[in-house]
């Protein structure tokens, strides 16, 4: 698929999409005859995931590291599951404190509900 419908689909702009590409994160993309970008499928997979990493607060610097991790090939899989368990770890810790927030913020208000606040 041309950059348009890429970009369409996975909800990125095409600028993000170049720079993606400019800094290493999108690699080996295919051009056409007339030297406009092609995706793929895989293309997809890959973009959807590093989207959910975004997406959970993996800093770019992190998401490039396990780009360069997995396209050195296989002997990289503990690597990059450790670097996955770690944000995971970070991740579960930012749940918590989401949740410990959305607690205070329903008991602040209950208190307007129950008119003990002015």
């Amino acid at each position: 698929m041309n950059m348009k419908e890429f970009s369409s689909l996975v909800g990125l702009s095409s600028h993000t999409l170049r720079y993606y590409e400019k800094i290493g994160l999108l690699k080996n993309i295919q051009r056409n005859r007339s030297g406009h970008r092609v995706y793929t499928s895989k293309d997809l997979g890959w973009i959807e995931f590093v989207k959910r990493l975004k997406e959970t607060a993996m800093p770019l610097e992190e998401i490039l590291e396990y780009a360069r991790l997995r396209e050195s090939g296989v002997d990289t899989v503990l690597q990059r599951q450790v670097l996955l368990e770690q944000h995971r770890k970070n991740l579960i810790a930012h749940i918590e404190q989401q949740q410990s927030h959305l607690i205070a913020l329903e008991e602040k208000i209950k208190l307007y509900n129950n008119g003990k606040v002015r």
